[in-house]
């Protein structure tokens, strides 16, 4: 790479203008949706998509509070909406209904999600005209009014966590030129990850929170790595100068470099468990999530030896300030006196950090997660307006109500005698449930499809989305009322709207989940069998990052539940976490903590084969790499930071799961419970049977 230095440059030029206008063009082409393939839920909105025209991820919701208002002035009030729906290509009002002294009104287009997003402001200007004070709602324009507030808090953290991290490294490396790499090595991983993102998004849903989520901990994750790279080439030049920057390169790319390229390919094989999640939207995080650490892998064994021979030995020297980071006798430093401590007092420490951690562990036994959460959203949106007035004044399921698709088998018969009778006598028995609240059916258009064969029926419950009474009639509905049903022989029931998705989508992380994860740490642990040449190792890593991933869930419900630092840092209070982003954190948790696990212990494989104990090993792989691991997580709870100081809830509770569970890793895990129990352990750090130590050299 480094003789062919000039070709190299411009290759990742030209990717990296290429990427740029992937990037520039990525929100054109996010969607969302909480579909669960094959599921019942599934098929209803098919149903109701190709016989009713509802396409929910095209259709606004309007709402209008009228007080007090006779029949005749709801009916103009009604006239008035159909009137300003007209402005918008392939509309329909599909339903309009009187509630509480509010009228909510479903207008369908055709359009996807993004196509329909334009319309909102159109479909508002209308209605002030014509009906001052009606407010607009629905996918297209929450999508409308969040996106431009994503981009805002994607630039304020940006900006933040750029300035935080400048100030890390001068802090870390010292007045130096290196302090540019890391930059630019994040520069041009973020934005080649961004454009592939963008080609992948041409075929799979990438939810509007991707490029926060991607930009934030894709900064960080790549200022680490180069950071790592960087710190090693300057101790390899200031070791043998002799050799010149070539030779420094060299060797830190065989020693940082393969740990990079371990640690990279370890947070792949932890987001690559999110592809085979059966849901769509999960598996576009887990699909956006693996291309910033390959990308990263690519760029530390291409562009970085460039950017380490252009810096050369006079650049990567620093002046007046040298950094905490900089070469001295590491060996009585701050974290070499942290290891002999440990090592003097290996079980003292380790049952102190073990019941410490249990204290921050405790209580996510009060963990409680929801398929989503409308109400997270700011406050101050026209969107969120909606939202709030429905269910203060109707109830909190009117949002998201319950959609009963009816398939009789055989057209022409939903407005017949026998079916009328079994429709009205399905709706009052569903109303002795004390859950539903309201259930709406008649023989008009909104509820009978043209061709007489389908009809549904809404049913508005008393809980909002994600609730456990909301889950509990979901059940209920398709167990107990659905068979009860006295519709005609061949009649199929199929259960839809937002709770029956949620609980569909739950349902489905609750299957795969287990062994999705069970196949991800195995193929972890081999991994680093191969990497640290021990059977223990890479046992005792998965139980490490288990513990990090068990306090980062308590810290969510420590804040957002309980209310902890909530006021400090200005997140929502919520009972029940976004699953989503507790998948997510646990897939990029897991391959983080292992980051700072194979940087500490590569160093302690690579002192212990020149011939060190395992105490010396310890003490010397702590003094020399406690420093960049804590260097590193700062630097990551900084690009973090700029999720929690964000409007959106699951993104927050991301930051601040992310942030704790990164802070705790790099300080008590890996500075006092990891290098006591390698004391206790010993000799059997290093074992390994000789049959498969001859299967994983070769």
């Amino acid at each position: 790479m480094v003789r062919y230095r000039r070709y190299i440059l411009t290759l990742w030029f030209i990717i990296f203008s290429l990427g740029l206008f992937g990037a520039s063009h990525l929100n054109s082409n996010i969607s969302t949706s909480l579909s669960v393939p094959g599921s019942q839920s599934e098929q209803a909105d098919k149903i109701m998509a190709n016989h009713f025209g509802e396409n929910t991820q095209g259709t606004f919701t309007i709402l209008y509070k009228f007080g007090n208002a006779s029949d005749f002035e709801i009916a103009g009030f009604k006239s008035k909406i159909e009137s300003a729906a007209t402005l918008i290509p392939t509309s329909v009002v599909t339903q309009q209904k009187a509630l509480g002294g509010m009228l909510l009104a479903s207008v369908t287009t055709s359009f996807s999600l993004n196509r329909a997003a334009p319309y909102t402001q159109k479909l508002r200007d209308a209605l002030h005209s014509l009906l001052p004070g009606a407010l607009v709602s629905g996918p297209p324009a929450i999508n409308y009014d969040v996106t431009p507030i994503l981009s805002k808090d994607l630039g304020r953290g940006e900006i933040v966590a750029l300035i935080l991290a400048f100030l890390l490294l001068l802090l870390f490396l010292g007045f130096s030129w290196a302090v540019v790499i890391p930059f630019i090595f994040a520069a041009s991983s973020m934005s080649v990850a961004l454009g592939v993102i963008y080609l992948l998004a041409q075929k799979f849903v990438m939810v509007p929170y991707l490029p926060n989520i991607v930009e934030l901990i894709g900064l960080g994750l790549a200022i680490d790595y180069s950071l790592l790279i960087v710190h090693r080439f300057r101790n390899e030049l200031r070791k043998d100068p002799s050799s010149g920057a070539v030779g420094s390169i060299i060797r830190t790319m065989e020693t940082a470099g393969r740990t990079v390229f371990i640690s990279g390919v370890t947070v792949a094989i932890a987001l690559a468990t999110l592809l085979l999640v059966p849901i769509p939207f999960i598996r576009s995080l887990g699909a956006a999530g693996i291309v910033v650490p390959l990308v990263a892998i690519i760029n530390v064994f291409t562009l970085q030896p460039v950017l380490l021979s252009l810096l050369g030995r006079r650049g990567a020297n620093s002046f007046r300030f040298h950094g905490l980071l900089a070469y001295k006798d590491q060996l009585s430093g701050f974290w070499a006196r942290i290891a002999r401590f440990t090592t003097r007092k290996p079980l003292t420490i380790f049952l102190a950090s073990s019941a410490s951690l249990i204290v921050l562990a405790s209580s996510v036994i009060w963990l409680q997660f929801t398929p989503s959460s409308l109400s997270a959203i700011p406050s101050q949106l026209d969107s969120a307006k909606v939202i709030s007035m429905a269910t203060q004044q109707i109830g909190p399921g009117v949002i998201t109500p319950y959609s009963l698709v009816i398939d009789l088998g055989r057209p022409g018969i939903a407005t017949s005698s026998e079916v009328d009778v079994a429709r009205l006598k399905f709706a009052k028995v569903l109303l002795t449930n004390p859950e539903a609240y309201i259930v709406a059916s008649d023989k008009t258009k909104a509820f009978v499809d043209s061709s007489g064969q389908y009809l549904r029926l809404y049913i508005v419950g008393r809980h909002d989305l994600g609730s456990n009474e909301a889950k509990q009639f979901v059940g209920e509905l398709r167990q107990k009322y659905i068979p009860q049903a006295t519709f005609p022989a061949g009649t199929r029931i199929y259960l839809g709207g937002a709770p029956a998705q949620g609980a569909d989508l739950l349902d489905a992380l609750g299957k795969s989940i287990p062994w999705i994860l069970g196949l991800a740490i195995t193929l972890i642990y081999l991994l680093l069998l191969r990497a640290f040449r021990s059977i223990l190792l890479p046992l005792k890593a998965i139980l490490l990052d288990l513990i990090s991933v068990s306090v980062a869930f308590a810290s969510l419900v420590a804040v957002f539940r309980f209310g902890f630092a909530s006021s400090l840092l200005h997140t929502y209070r919520l009972d029940q976490m976004e699953a989503w982003a507790l998948i997510f954190m646990f897939a990029v948790l897991f391959g983080l903590s292992m980051d700072y696990e194979v940087f500490i212990v590569s160093r302690m494989r690579e002192a212990h084969d020149k011939g060190a104990s395992n105490e010396d090993a310890v003490i010397e792989s702590m003094a020399h790499t406690g420093g960049v691991v804590t260097a590193a997580a700062l630097i990551m709870v900084t690009a973090l930071s700029g999720l929690v100081a964000g409007h959106f809830a699951g993104l927050q509770q991301l930051g601040v799961g992310l942030s704790v569970g990164v802070l705790v890793d790099a300080t008590i895990i890996r500075g006092l419970l990891l290098p006591s129990s390698m004391v206790l352990l010993g000799k059997w750090n290093w074992w390994i049977p000789k049959n498969i130590a001859r299967f994983i050299k070769n």
